[in-house]
């Protein structure tokens, strides 16, 4: 598992939460309120908030009307959710968190499970991953003014994808018929500050959609989001060694990128009688990402000479580096479908291909360093965090400063699938309104890597940084540290080109990192499942069954000292299994606004890409270094619990507690052993350090899930607009993997606490939110012991938002973003054994909407 960042940066836009349900309150053309059912509605000739509660009555309705257990979100009129991005409109739901990148939410973590073990559609079809490195789909590609509603089912159903251990998470976009009006259109701009650097995010959007006809048989709708953020964050980098009680580094890293992301959605159909509805669902996401990473690092430190407890001098080594990196990711899809009464029931069929493509064009970084103990550096523990402040000239001097390592890397990686599934749902005479449903699908999958890597290293010209060094901007933490000389990438890029002597190739690395990481992943999926949803009046049951055929062919490179940088593949795996499924879902009304659910379902969960890659990399030693890729893995299985009893007091209030057992077979870990007589790509070795990826015993998770959220209509007056949100989730577990390590393992990902608390106030068109968010630290990398455990840090963070409805066409909104400083943190160990942190500060916003 690598590290992910995760300091949470979410930007708190027009929003409200009722139910786990974010909607943005710029309200005025959203479908209208249903009739008020009691006298604490709003009655005021004021313009009154409507969207918002609508909004949350279609949550509310959405998880009290459901199978399963599920947590669901909608839009307002313009088809937005109130942050930046997917991720971040779901993560406050119950038992939902994030794992991050850059302050802002990347994947949805549910109830502590692994990102990889979650699955994700849209419009009915599973999205696929863009990165190489796994099955998890980035959700920060997804704007979220894309989307019309989010649905996270935390129990599933026999019609349900089956690889879904930690959850489904549904995503829909909008379509004429979800709106009340016949026409609308809507556009929404906005502007703000990031503190940090002082610049200007931005974000521009709009939608028009109808329907159309003599009867409105056709429908369509088309929507477009650009947004363009500058962002900056300061990183502090600590060090993974802190057995001599000294830090053996320490480096200041200034990230400066642009991060933007366009969406675009078209959502057609035909609906020519009651009896046949046609579609067609297509949309198109860009997320780029342009980064320049500088750092100045001090390391390598010798002579430790103690002045006190907590501070003194060492000798060390001085590097700066520069790293450039772009990333262009962009997923494309586009599915057709209809719905037909056949038979006495109903008919649904579709169809679809999808394309995540992830580019990186350029992953380039220089590397200058001081001579060995050039630097003579004052130390102090008792700082937060700890300082190595090097004495005069420190980073300040470029000439003290040579060339010592150059690489140029370029990546490409993609998933495409082709799908398509049919159901059918016919009623039958048992009980009260009950039916039986069947139904398929077929899943084609390619994923594909390529890495092209060339490692240098200083050639027979020393290059000193002189001509390429220059200072920026000094101040680092708020003055805590002072940052050196920076490189001018494209000056010193330009030189070495045009100078080849100053560089040399490193042809081990160069040989290693172009071909270890190339694979070629083909897996086919055939599903079939039936289901019955019985209703005796107040007790619903589903119970089903699903069986699942699966298929891998694996392509990859065995690197050893006879491979060529021309190598294509040459190692290849093949496995194919076949899985069932049953599952039952029950759900009982004990009165009109109480019920109770209980499930008992299974799940699969199957081995990430890189893992199943059939590679093979050898490394000469004294005892040879050998990884290894496993196309022989088992598939995660999972037998999945869950119970809740939930309480509706009005139509957008709930109260709820949910308890969730999960017992999984065959987690996998990465295994380092020396092994003896052992034979890899028909070589025989006496003995080989060898890391591969295996299947472990079982992991277990249980927890606890508190939600209650109301609005206060009952009290008087100006009182009656006052609300609260809350949610609280508590979750425990454990591996048992005895080749890995003794004793229990904790799991990646999971934080033992998580919750979500809201204020917020909504009547006579103005609404304001206070929100604050929390999750506990998580592992995100296992080490040997618990001593060498990496943990993200626990994180809170505030956020704020107010807008007002001038006109019924016209909203104005303004927020307030980490208002807290929320750091993204990681530690080793022990809490004070600091690994990295990273800072972003506060932003703020504000914007106007329109719709008509």
């Amino acid at each position: 598992m690598k590290p992910i960042k995760s300091a949470l940066l979410a930007r708190a836009a027009a929003c409200a939460v009722i139910a786990g349900a974010w909607v943005s309150p710029a309200l005025a053309n959203a479908e209208p309120a249903p009739a008020p059912d009691a006298a604490s509605e709003d009655t005021a000739p004021d313009i009154v908030v409507t969207g918002a509660r609508e909004g949350q009555r279609k949550a509310v309705a959405e998880k009290r009307g459901a199978d399963n257990t599920v947590e669901a979100l909608y839009a307002n009129d313009v088809g937005k959710l109130p942050d930046q991005n997917v991720a971040e409109a779901v993560r406050r739901l119950p038992g939902l968190s994030v794992a991050n990148d850059q302050g802002e939410g990347r994947y949805v973590i549910i109830r502590g499970i692994d990102p990889n073990l979650v699955n994700v559609t849209l419009n009915g079809q599973t999205l696929p991953a863009p990165e190489p490195d796994g099955r998890q789909v980035k959700l920060d590609d997804l704007p979220s003014a894309m989307i019309q509603s989010v649905v996270v089912s935390k129990s599933l159903l026999p019609s349900q994808d089956a690889n879904a251990i930690g959850g489904e998470v549904a995503i829909r976009t909008l379509t004429a018929y979800d709106r009340s009006e016949r026409f609308f259109l809507g556009a929404r701009g906005s502007a703000g500050w990031s503190k940090l650097n002082g610049k200007t995010p931005w974000e521009v959007d709009g939608q028009v959609g109808g329907r159309f006809g003599a009867n409105e048989e056709f429908g369509a709708v088309v929507s477009a989001n650009y947004s363009r953020r500058p962002i900056e964050s300061e990183n502090f980098q600590g060090s993974e060694a802190w057995g001599s009680g000294v830090p053996d580094q320490n480096g200041l890293r200034d990230y400066n990128l642009v991060r933007t992301r366009l969406g675009i959605v078209g959502n057609f159909d035909y609906r020519p009688s009651d009896d046949v509805k046609l579609y067609i669902r297509s949309s198109y996401s860009k997320f780029t990402d342009h980064e320049t990473r500088d750092q100045n690092r001090v390391g390598s430190e010798t002579g430790i000479t103690p002045a006190s407890a907590t501070s003194g001098t060492f000798k060390a080594t001085g590097t700066i580096l520069v790293r450039r990196r772009e990333e262009d990711d962009n997923t494309k899809s586009v599915t057709l479908g209809g719905e037909f009464n056949v038979g006495g029931g109903k008919l649904e069929a579709s169809g679809g291909y999808t394309k995540a493509v992830k580019t990186d064009p350029i992953r380039s970084e220089f590397t200058f360093t001081t001579p060995k103990n050039g630097l003579t550096v004052d130390y102090d523990l008792s700082t937060d965090p700890y300082s190595f402040t090097p004495r005069a000239p420190g980073f300040t001097d470029p000439s003290k400063f040579t060339l010592s390592k150059f690489n140029l890397d370029r990546r490409q990686a993609y998933e495409e699938v082709w799908q398509a599934r049919v159901d059918y749902t016919l009623p039958i005479a048992i009980g009260d309104d009950s039916s039986i449903k069947i139904g398929g699908k077929y899943l084609n999958r390619k994923k594909f890597n390529n890495q092209d890597k060339t490692d240098y290293k200083a050639g027979s010209t020393a290059l000193a940084l002189t001509n390429f060094g220059y200072v920026g901007n000094t101040n680092f933490y708020d003055g805590m540290y002072r940052f050196g000389q920076r490189i001018d990438y494209y000056k010193a890029r330009a030189y070495v080109d045009a100078n080849p002597s100053t560089l040399k190739i490193d042809k081990d690395g160069t040989l290693a990192d172009t071909l270890s990481s190339d694979y070629d992943v083909r897996e086919t999926i055939v599903a079939g499942y039936a289901m019955a949803t019985l209703k005796f009046g107040p007790i619903t049951i589903i119970p089903g069954v699903r069986v699942e055929h699966t298929e891998d062919k694996t392509s990859a490179t065995v690197v050893d000292a006879a491979s060529k940088l021309t190598d294509g593949y040459n190692s290849f795996g093949k496995k194919s299994y076949t899985d069932v499924f049953p599952g039952v879902n029950a759900k009982w009304n004990i009165t009109d606004d109480l019920l109770m659910r209980a499930a008992v379902t299974t799940a699969i969960g199957r081995p990430n890409y890189p893992d199943l890659a059939p590679y093979i990399v050898v490394e000469d030693d004294t005892v040879p270094g050998i990884s290894l890729g496993n196309p022989d893995l088992k598939p995660y299985k999972a037998v999945n619990l869950d119970t809740s009893l939930e309480y509706y007091p009005t139509k957008d209030s709930v109260f709820a507690i949910g308890l969730f057992y999960k017992h999984i077979d065959n987690p996998i870990y990465t295994s380092n052993a020396r092994l003896t007589n052992v034979t890899y790509a028909g070589v025989a070795y006496a003995a080989a350090d060898v890391s591969k990826p295996i299947n472990a015993d079982s992991e277990v998770v249980y927890g606890i899930e508190l939600n209650a959220q109301t609005q206060f209509t009952w009290l008087p007056g100006l009182l009656s607009g006052f609300g609260v949100s809350a949610n609280y989730t508590h979750v425990e577990g454990h591996a048992t993997a005895p080749g890995i390590r003794a004793g229990d393992l904790p799991l990646g990902f999971q934080s033992h606490d998580i919750g979500t608390a809201q204020l917020f106030y909504e009547k006579y068109g103005f609404a304001a939110r206070v929100a604050y968010s929390y999750r506990s630290k998580y592992l995100d990398l296992l080490g040997g012991s618990t001593a060498t455990d990496e943990y993200t840090d626990s994180n809170g963070q505030l956020d704020v938002h107010a807008s007002y409805q001038i006109t019924p066409m016209v909203t104005i909104f303004a927020d307030g973003t980490n208002l807290s400083d929320a750091p993204w943190r990681r530690f080793i160990g022990t809490k004070a054994n600091l690994v990295e942190r990273e800072r972003y500060d506060y932003s703020l916003r504000g914007g106007v909407q329109l719709h008509f």
